[in-house]
C-alpha cells in the first residue's frame, strides 16, 4: 500500500505538471501586418485598387497555421487549409454580408470540427487581400494572388475582388451599392505601394459611418414594448467618455443583453462638442483575441 501511494505521489508531482507546462508554452509569433487609415480625398482614383471592406474576422496564414492578428491560433479543421500555399497571406475569414455573429461563433471554437459534412467551417472562406512577404508593389501582389488561386486550388481559399475605377463619381456609386446591400464599405489601395506593417496611408477605409469600441458598464430597463427588457446599455470608451446606446439591438439581445464588461463595437456619425458620439447604435460584440 505504501509503495502504491509513493508511485501515485511521484506521478502527480512530475508527470502532470510537465504535461501542463508543455501545453502552456505553446505560443505563436504575433504577425506584423498593415492597417488602413480613414479615407482622405484623392486626386486620381485610377491609381488605386478598390475592394469591398468585408465584415469578417481578420486572419493571417503564416504558411502553416491560421492565426488572429494577435498571434493566437484559430482552430480551423485540417481540411480547411489543406491545399494552401506555404507563403504568408493576409486576409479575412468571411461567411456573407450581415453574418458576422455566425462567423464569430464558428471560428471562435476551442477545437476544430473535422467532420466536413456538418462543420460550420464548410461555408467559411478565407478571402486573401495581400501578401505580407512579397517584395513587389500592390499591382504585382494582385497578380500574384490571382496566380496562387490557380496554383493552389482550394474551395476555402478565395480572393477579394480588386478593381480600378475611372473617377470619384463611380467610387461613390460603388459605395452606395455596397451599403444598400448591407456591406460595410470599401478599401482603397495604392497600386504602387509596397506592403508596410502598421498604419499605411496607402491603404484607406471608406465607409458611410464611423465605428469605435466601448466597454459596457451598466444597463437600463426598457419602457413600453421593451418593459422588462433591455432599454439601453451604458458604455465607456477608452477616452473615458460615458454615454448610453439604446438602438441597434434585436429582440434576442433585448431579452439577453451582453454582460457588463463586454467590449462592443458601435456605429456613430461624428461627435458632439463634448466628445460624445452622435447617433450611437449598437453594432456587434467585439471578437476577443
Amino acid at each position: 500500500m505504501t509503495k502504491y501511494y509513493l508511485l501515485v505521489l511521484f506521478l502527480l508531482t512530475f508527470t502532470v505538471p510537465w504535461s501542463l507546462t508543455a501545453q502552456q508554452t505553446t505560443k505563436f509569433i504575433k504577425p506584423n501586418i498593415q492597417h488602413g487609415v480613414h479615407y482622405h480625398k484623392v486626386t486620381d482614383i485610377s491609381q488605386y485598387y478598390v475592394s469591398e471592406k468585408l465584415d469578417g474576422v481578420r486572419g493571417y496564414w503564416n504558411g502553416k497555421q491560421l492565426l488572429t492578428r494577435q498571434g493566437n491560433l484559430i482552430n480551423s479543421p485540417s481540411w480547411f487549409t489543406q491545399y494552401w500555399p506555404t507563403s504568408p497571406i493576409d486576409g479575412e475569414l468571411w461567411l456573407n454580408r450581415g453574418e458576422f455573429q455566425a462567423l464569430l461563433a464558428c471560428v471562435s471554437k476551442h477545437s476544430a470540427e473535422e467532420n466536413e459534412t456538418i462543420s460550420c467551417w464548410g461555408k467559411v472562406r478565407f478571402m486573401m487581400f495581400d501578401l505580407p512577404k512579397h517584395q513587389g508593389d500592390f499591382n504585382e501582389r494582385v497578380n500574384k494572388m490571382q496566380d496562387l488561386l490557380i496554383q493552389f486550388p482550394s474551395p476555402y481559399l478565395a480572393m477579394i475582388s480588386q478593381v480600378k475605377l475611372k473617377d470619384i463619381s463611380v467610387l461613390e456609386n460603388k459605395l452606395n451599392e455596397v451599403i444598400a446591400n448591407q456591406g460595410e464599405g470599401l478599401m482603397l489601395h495604392l497600386a504602387s505601394a509596397h506592403y508596410k506593417t502598421g498604419r499605411n496611408t496607402a491603404l484607406m477605409k471608406l465607409k458611410k459611418h464611423q465605428d469605435a469600441e466601448a466597454t459596457i458598464i451598466g444597463h437600463t430597463e426598457g419602457k413600453g414594448k421593451y418593459k422588462e427588457l433591455l432599454g439601453a446599455i451604458i458604455v465607456k470608451t477608452s477616452d473615458g467618455i460615458v454615454f448610453k446606446i439604446g438602438s441597434g439591438f434585436n429582440d434576442f439581445q433585448r431579452a439577453h443583453p451582453p454582460k457588463i464588461g463586454t467590449i462592443i463595437t458601435f456605429k456613430y456619425n461624428g461627435l458632439t462638442s463634448a466628445g460624445v458620439p452622435r447617433f450611437a447604435r449598437f453594432w456587434r460584440i467585439k471578437k476577443t483575441e
